[in-house]
C-alpha cells in the first residue's frame, strides 16, 4: 500500500473525521444548468458529489486513493440504490479519456497539476465544479494545516482561464467541522465571444 493511501485511511478511519453528505453548494445550485450526460467525480471520499449526480441521472465514475473512503461511499450509494463506478487509484495513475465527461466535479483536492488532463476529459461544453482550500489571513477554523495544500488567491481562476469562467468566488464559508476559506469556479469548455450564460436561482 502506498504511504499516500495509508495516510488518507487511517485519517478515514478515525471518529471524529467526517465529511458533508451534501455535495458542493454550487453543484447543486447550477444541477439544471448542467450538459446531462457522464460525469467524474474528482478525489470523491465518501461519495457525495457522486451519489448527487447519480442521483440525477449521470453515468459516474468516482476516483479516491482511499480504500477506506471508497467503501463507506460504495456503502452509502448502496443504501439508496445509486450505481457509481467506484475507482480506488491514485489520479495521476489514470489515463483520463478526451472529451469523455460532461460535469467533473473536484471537491478539496490540491490538483492543479492535474487540471490539463481534466479539462482534456471535459466534453464540449462540458462543465468543471471545482472547490478548494486558500490561504487567508483571516481566521478559519478547517483546511490543510499546511500552506503547500492551499491554494493562493486566484491560483484556480488564473489555471481555468482556457475555460469559459462562468462564476468564481473567494470568501469564508461554513464547512463541515466550521469555517474554511475557500475558492468555488465553475467553468466551461467552451469558446468565442458570444455564449449562452444560463440564469440561476438565488443562493439561500
Amino acid at each position: 500500500m502506498s504511504d499516500e493511501r495509508e495516510r488518507w485511511n487511517e485519517k478515514y478511519n478515525r471518529v471524529e473525521w467526517s465529511l458533508p453528505d451534501t455535495p458542493i453548494p454550487e453543484l447543486e445550485r447550477r444541477l439544471a444548468t448542467l450538459p446531462d450526460g457522464r460525469a467524474l467525480d474528482v478525489a470523491t471520499g465518501t461519495g457525495r458529489n457522486a451519489r448527487f449526480l447519480a442521483a440525477n441521472d449521470y453515468d459516474v465514475d468516482a476516483v479516491d486513493i482511499s480504500d477506506v473512503a471508497l467503501e463507506d461511499a460504495r456503502a452509502r450509494a448502496e443504501e439508496r440504490d445509486l450505481e457509481v463506478n467506484w475507482i480506488r487509484a491514485d489520479l495521476s495513475d489514470i489515463d483520463l479519456e478526451t472529451d469523455a465527461y460532461d460535469v467533473i466535479t473536484v471537491s478539496f483536492f490540491a490538483a492543479l497539476e492535474h487540471l490539463p488532463a481534466l479539462k482534456e476529459a471535459l466534453a464540449p461544453g462540458g462543465v468543471l465544479v471545482y472547490e478548494h482550500h486558500l490561504r487567508s489571513s483571516d481566521a478559519v477554523e478547517v483546511g490543510p494545516s499546511s500552506e503547500r495544500f492551499q491554494y493562493r488567491s486566484n491560483d484556480l481562476l488564473r489555471a481555468c482561464l482556457d475555460l469559459t469562467i462562468l462564476s468564481y468566488e473567494e470568501r469564508r464559508r461554513p464547512v463541515s467541522g466550521g469555517i474554511a476559506a475557500v475558492a468555488t469556479l465553475v467553468a466551461r469548455n467552451s469558446s468565442g465571444g458570444t455564449q449562452s450564460y444560463p440564469k440561476l436561482p438565488a443562493r439561500d
